[in-house]
């Protein structure tokens, strides 16, 4: 570790949604920046102004912050070292390239892209490093200004040292290149616009960023960095490059891939946690050194190390993600579960606030939850926040991620269920067998007054008639189903004490008129 402070940066481009990826690099610079007391800076890349949008902008900082990896600068968090976003910074970058040009370890070009594709082409059929064929670097300053004052189009290209670049990766160890694979490379379109390579370099030296923790992908850049900061006279920060996330055949994972959601807001959207999420990729590519597998957000602080982490890439698992997802789901107090359940209830069309219109309350939680009522679409029966919970509860054990609640517990807001008549029949059981059994369970049903209507006592009821049959499925199915109109649900007692008599007698009386 170096003694200077701990400053880490995460500089995502705003050409699109914050990636899953992105999230988990994200996540081990926050982690190793809070375990050395050290500073998270996020700086926006919007040098592609072409493909920069401030929604995606929007995105990343809605993403980090639903994840809980709180940055301590970034475009709306003021600090020293700003402005964070490279748009912004074009003064800067014009002071340092101006000195790369005067020193000559930079050059304007003026080769078309015709001629350099020839150039390339010839480079293939020989087998060669395809680099710059250097013809511009011999150009005079006098020459070069009298190019640009005709309006020749050109770049600034970077006059690489033949030498090796050798750094040490804090993951990987002693990394060598030889800079005859990459030759004299572009780095700014003009004065006021760098290249990534020359922009970051810049951005991380005037924001006194210490470590640079990135995917394996950035491995090629980095010697172009050392080079640059070296014409600069900069001292570079020291660099660490994580593992690749693989799909489940192993693969480098892919925004397209069909079989893994790439957008963080994915994940919001489908009611993943964010503390599951957080936990699940944390283990991308780190272990704590024993068989734990759940680490709250501050214990990851605790416990992050470098030294933990892996250089093999580490499989994207969905099923895991669900499993972990379940686990946070079960372990939440059921108030809060439930207040985190109601935006996707809203969203989904069976209940509405009354406190306002629907479109207004998407994935929006309230901190006084317990006081709120809501109308069933359907229905436009009235519920207090507490009857929520209630039917919450009987499927918090069977939840893998909120989106699922809604097609759940929808059996509750239904005026008339919607199911065959042949679901009603046991297998046991022949279908002029149901009427008969209908009709017995209306009657118990009726003798089992409102003070009563507890699970408990409506268990007892029916339960000790079923045993008298011999086949208890011959009551309890036909129960289920004229309740729930499901052939999975929570159990019949539980579903009849949270509907209450009138609709469970109802729902009966509605199975019977379906034969």
């Amino acid at each position: 570790m170096s003694e200077s402070p701990v400053r880490v940066r995460m500089a995502p481009s705003p050409t699109g949604p914050f990636h899953i990826g992105s999230a988990r690099t994200a996540l081990f610079n926050y982690l190793f920046a809070k375990r050395y007391q050290g500073k998270f800076i996020v700086r926006i890349e919007d040098t592609d102004l072409e493909r920069s949008k401030p929604e995606w902008e929007e995105n990343i900082k809605e993403s980090l912050n639903w994840l809980g990896l709180n940055y301590d600068e970034g475009p709306d968090k003021a600090g020293e070292f700003g402005p964070y976003r490279q748009s912004e910074r074009k003064a800067i970058y014009k002071k340092y390239l101006a000195r790369l040009i005067e020193t000559k370890q930079a050059y304007y070009c003026f080769c078309s892209a015709e001629e350099l594709e020839a150039h390339r082409q010839y480079l293939v059929s020989q087998g060669l490093p395809q680099v710059y064929s250097e013809k511009c670097q011999s150009l005079s300053p006098v020459e070069a200004e009298k190019k640009r004052a005709e309006g020749e189009r050109c770049v600034i290209r970077f006059r690489a040292p033949k030498k090796d670049v050798a750094f040490e990766d804090l993951l990987r160890g002693k990394i060598k290149y030889d800079t005859a694979t990459f030759g004299d490379m572009v780095i700014a379109k003009d004065l006021e616009t760098p290249l990534y390579n020359l922009a970051c370099v810049i951005d991380d030296f005037e924001m006194k960023i210490s470590h640079i923790l990135r995917g394996e992908e950035h491995l090629s850049n980095t010697p172009k960095q050392i080079l640059l900061a070296w014409a600069l006279g900069i001292q570079p920060p020291q660099f660490l490059h994580l593992p690749l996330i693989l799909n489940q055949q192993r693969a480098k994972l892919s925004k397209r891939d069909p079989s893994i959601a790439a957008k963080v807001s994915d994940y919001k959207e489908q009611g993943y946690l964010p503390e599951a999420v957080v936990n699940f990729i944390a283990l991308l590519g780190w272990n704590p050194g024993d068989d734990r597998e759940f680490f709250s957000l501050s214990e990851l602080v605790n416990e992050f190390s470098i030294e933990r982490l892996q250089t093999s890439g580490a499989v994207f698992n969905v099923q895991k993600l669900d499993w972990l997802n379940g686990f946070y789901i079960r372990k939440m107090p059921l108030a809060e579960l439930t207040n985190r359940c109601v935006p996707f209830l809203i969203q989904s069309g069976l209940i509405a606030p009354l406190w306002g219109k629907a479109e207004a309350a998407p994935l929006v939680y309230s901190s006084d939850f317990t006081v709120l009522e809501y109308e069933a679409v359907e229905t436009k029966e009235k519920y207090k926040f507490s009857d929520l919970a209630r039917m919450i509860a009987l499927y918090q054990e069977r939840l893998k991620k909120l989106i699922e609640i809604s097609e759940l517990i929808d059996l509750f807001f239904q005026k008339e269920l919607n199911y065959p008549t042949e679901l009603l029949v046991w297998k046991k059981m022949e279908r002029g067998e149901l009427s008969p059994v209908l009709n017995q369970l209306e009657t118990l049903l009726l003798r089992i007054q409102e003070g009563d209507w507890i699970k408990e006592k409506l268990e007892k009821a029916i339960m000790v008639e079923a045993e008298k049959i011999g086949d208890r499925g011959r009551l309890l199915w036909p129960l289920r189903v004229a309740l729930s109109g499901k052939t999975a649900s929570a159990g019949p007692f539980e579903i009849a004490e949270v509907l209450g008599r009138r609709k469970t007698i109802q729902r009966i009386k509605e199975a019977q008129k379906k034969l």
